[in-house]
């Protein structure tokens, strides 16, 4: 690897800042809109659903808070696989990410835009490309995650759901919470691996683990702290939101949360509202395009997309062609369709086998590394790493088998999308040897 393509990362992610880029990035994508589509799978029981579906994060939580702490590495999504499981796993993984981060991306533009068109109309698709186009442009400048900024932004989004779940309470029917279980059972599991939507980036710190100050011990307690108060703040938030609005105008509504807020709060309900959503979606998607950009040029630094991805501009030290490409498939993602169940899953299923492969990875590397694994300084026991680790992967899968239920249709595209990588890898990989052949020149280790 030449000197030009390294990144020189400083150490300045504090504990705040893990909490603040854990709930920013699960809170900004989720809490304004999959509230009304879990509804419509599972009625008031979406409230059941909401436990249901933090169960297997909790495991995460902990499978990640060990990893992150035994091995801090900016990439970990993509280079954990890579290093535990094989090279191609860490590929597929990042490869299948590519079209869950633009299906991110898209789902929070889409959010921001309806939200934003309560108060003047606006095109749709012209403003969302507009907003990548913002965003695009920043990064290419050099802008890093503003982890202070986002903190304060988290303060206005927490202060802002304070008041409306403080405020709505006293408009709360309980006539709206029976019959509680509306869609039955099978609703709840339905809804269950669309509300895992509500904990996605609990883990962000990971992604960034080199740049954090003392990870051993930051890591896994920031997504412990980030989980815990995602999760009360989604309850206080969902409750009222039932109670207010009801099952039905629930179910219907675009703009849940602004609903809720214009039935509590009346006139100031609004404004209060689209700005806390203006402020936490455009971070998040200001934070999810630069994590998007950070494995795509990992992956170009370590062979498996060329290494042109992998460079970074020599003046600003942005990852310029990485920006680019990704720009590039947040605007082909605009075509994708709108309905926000099929785009949720669409995120969950790589997100989801991301949870899978490092779960494994964790399992691997108290067995191969054993010096790491005693050199964490967040180590739960050997045998209780290992079934967490298991059980998460299990957990994993089976929450993307029971989506297939609600909507076939992601499955199918990222099929698709899994069948171009494969060919892609190995077709690179066939010539990479091939060009070795000729040279006569040994081949270097394969890193991805």
């Amino acid at each position: 690897m030449q000197t030009t393509n390294k990144s020189s990362l400083r150490k300045g992610v504090s504990l705040p800042d893990i909490v603040s880029l854990g709930v920013g990035a699960a809170v900004g994508v989720s809490i304004f809109s999959v509230l009304a589509p879990a509804t419509a799978l599972a009625g008031p029981a979406m409230l059941i659903a909401l436990p249901v579906a933090m169960t297997p994060m909790i495991i995460f939580a902990v499978v990640y808070g060990f990893m992150g702490s035994a091995l801090p590495v900016s990439g970990a999504s993509y280079e954990w696989p890579r290093r535990f499981i094989h090279p191609f796993a860490g590929f597929f993984i990042s490869w299948l990410r590519i079209a869950g981060s633009a299906a991110a991306l898209v789902v929070l533009a889409f959010v921001l835009v309806s939200y934003l068109s309560m108060v003047a109309p606006l095109p749709q698709k012209p403003v969302m490309f507009g907003i990548f186009s913002v965003v695009f442009v920043m990064n290419l400048l050099g802008v890093s995650i503003a982890a202070k900024g986002q903190t304060i932004m988290l303060t206005v989004l927490l202060a802002t759901c304070a008041a409306l779940a403080v405020t709505a309470a006293p408009a709360v029917d309980p006539g709206n919470f029976d019959p509680f279980l509306s869609k039955g059972w099978s609703g709840v599991m339905l809804a269950a691996p669309l509300m895992i939507t509500l904990f996605l980036g609990i883990e962000t710190a990971t992604e960034v683990g080199e740049e954090v100050k003392n990870p051993g011990r930051n890591i896994p307690l920031g997504i412990g702290l980030a989980i815990a108060l995602t999760t009360l703040l989604y309850l206080s938030v969902a409750v009222v939101s039932v109670g207010v609005l009801g099952e039905e105008a629930l179910a219907g509504s675009s703009a849940p949360l602004l609903d809720v807020a214009r039935a509590a709060m009346g006139r100031i309900g609004t404004p209060l509202i689209v700005l806390s959503a203006t402020a936490a979606i455009g971070t998040s998607i200001n934070a999810i395009f630069i994590i998007f950009t950070r494995y795509l040029f990992a992956m170009g630094r370590s062979g498996a997309f060329p290494s042109a991805i992998g460079a970074a501009h020599p003046g600003t030290g942005a990852p310029h062609v990485a920006s680019a490409t990704a720009y590039a498939l947040c605007c082909a993602g605009l075509f994708l369709p709108t309905d926000l169940i099929f785009l949720f899953l669409a995120v969950n299923i790589p997100t989801l086998l991301k949870y899978a492969a490092t779960s494994i990875s964790a399992t691997r590397l108290i067995d191969r590394e054993p010096g790491l694994y005693e050199a964490s300084a967040f180590r739960p026991p050997r045998p209780v790493v290992r079934f967490l680790g298991y059980l998460g992967a299990v957990a994993a899968l089976a929450l993307i088998a029971i989506g297939f239920s609600a909507d076939w249709r992601p499955y199918a595209l990222l099929a698709g999308w899994a069948a171009l990588g494969a060919l892609y890898y190995f077709l690179r990989a066939r010539r990479r040897a091939s060009s070795v052949e000729k040279s006569g020149v040994a081949a270097p280790p394969r890193r991805a």
